[in-house]
């Protein structure tokens, strides 16, 4: 299964537990960014949806940013790798900037065409791919408790989740979507001035000289040798077409035909509502086993999918969606720390990529099917079968004995403010 490292054999002096300079930075960074990612799904799915594009348009946007996310993220990890993570992650906010400043006045000024939103939303999964593979990578070197950082962050997206949906609701309401765009794009000009003054330890990396292929080659055999990993991506897999990849595109239309745009707002709060509890108990338990720990609580998930396929009443739909938040966010929790504390820390950015790829790949199938195939069998059912594979794989995680007996690790990680 791969060798665990513990992190606080990565040398150096010992910092803050979790609030050194540097975490504070990449705290306010990250904050900023996903208030903007909290909106721009809710814009995006209300913006389309206006033009008159309906499920499938929506599917089709979303699918655009997802699919060159998934495929380029592999070569994301190796550039981290070349050029520092930081270095990768600031020139990834700064192409942003531009795009959804275009977006923006797209919105604000005219009528776009759906081409030029998929444009953009693909320029956008570019640059997101260059950009994730870093941030997993950059928590163990500016925070000393790994999962606490975690949480932390997690917490604070997920306050940003909370407030992001009921933001662009009222923007979207009394304005224009395009000004959720403009937000967007201010937030990642902040996070890169962050990025830019972040100092960070230096760690091993691939040696430069060597090719990208086999760089590709030695993140795919650590990825590979860790049957706890690609168990669950494979299972991902799975829940991107099924589950991940229609929830968006279906519940948006279906919520907001049944109950308006200000219901969907308010849905899409409540989850973000329940990944704060998520999170701060996440703060406070530590399970011997965080990955078993994390599938039990991830059946909660399930409710979300299925809350919206029985067109239950905006308080039912708020109260499992509450629940579904409360499990993904521990599970989300659990599998970052365990990534983090078991992959040695010269490898963890290839590692990540294929991780993140594996998690990605197969949702913008799912999104760009969920129209047509609503269409065909019905969207209710198409939720409903979402909600049964979400148990299905819940179950299936349980069941696999590298995931189910997964154990944590003590972690301990040095932080030094030095330039990186």
């Amino acid at each position: 299964m791969g060798q665990a490292v513990r992190t606080g054999d990565r040398g150096g002096r010992q910092g803050p537990a979790v609030w050194s300079r540097s975490f504070t930075l990449f705290f306010t960074a990250r904050s900023v960014s996903m208030l903007g990612a909290a909106m721009v799904p809710f814009a995006t799915a209300v913006g389309v949806g206006a033009l008159g594009y309906g499920p499938t348009g929506v599917g089709l946007a979303l699918a655009a940013w997802m699919a060159p996310f998934a495929v380029l993220i592999l070569f994301g990890g190796v550039f981290a790798d070349r050029f520092t993570p930081r270095r990768m992650m600031i020139g990834a906010d700064t192409v942003r900037v531009v795009t959804q400043g275009l977006l923006a006045a797209l919105f604000i000024l005219d009528r776009p065409q759906l081409w030029q939103v998929l444009v953009i939303s693909a320029v956008n999964g570019v640059a997101a791919a260059m950009y994730q593979p870093g941030v997993s990578s950059t928590v163990p070197r500016v925070a000393g408790d790994v999962q606490k950082a975690n949480a932390t962050l997690r917490v604070s997206e997920s306050i940003m989740l909370l407030a992001g949906p009921g933001v662009a609701g009222a923007i979207a309401g009394f304005s224009n979507v395009g000004v959720v765009f403009a937000l967007d794009a201010a937030g990642f000009a902040i996070s890169a001035t962050c990025l830019l003054l972040l100092r960070l330890p230096v760690v091993a990396a691939a040696p430069a000289e060597d090719s990208m292929w086999r760089n590709l080659r030695g993140g795919w055999h650590e990825f590979r040798s860790r049957t706890w990993m690609w168990s669950v991506i494979l299972i991902w897999i799975i829940f991107g077409i099924t589950l991940f990849g229609p929830m968006i595109p279906l519940g948006s239309v279906l919520i907001t035909d049944g109950l308006g745009v200000r219901a969907y707002g308010l849905v899409m709060s409540a989850s973000g509502a329940g990944t704060i509890v998520g999170g701060l108990i996440a703060m406070r338990m530590r399970p011997a086993r965080p990955l078993m720990a994390g599938a039990v609580g991830l059946f909660g998930l399930t409710l979300e999918p299925l809350s919206i396929a029985t067109g239950m009443p905006l308080w039912a739909l708020m109260a499992a969606h509450v629940v579904g938040g409360v499990g993904w966010a521990f599970w989300s929790v659990m599998w970052a720390t365990s990534v983090q504390t078991q992959v040695p820390a010269e490898a963890l950015n290839r590692v990540t990529a294929y991780e993140v790829a594996g998690s990605t790949i197969a949702v913008p199938i799912g999104q760009a099917l969920a129209g047509p195939l609503a269409a065909v069998v019905g969207a209710r059912e198409m939720l409903v079968v979402s909600s049964v594979v979400a148990v299905c794989g819940c179950a299936s995680l349980l069941l696999v004995p590298a995931v189910r007996r997964l154990s944590r690790v003590q972690e301990s990680v040095p932080v030094m403010e030095t330039a990186a």
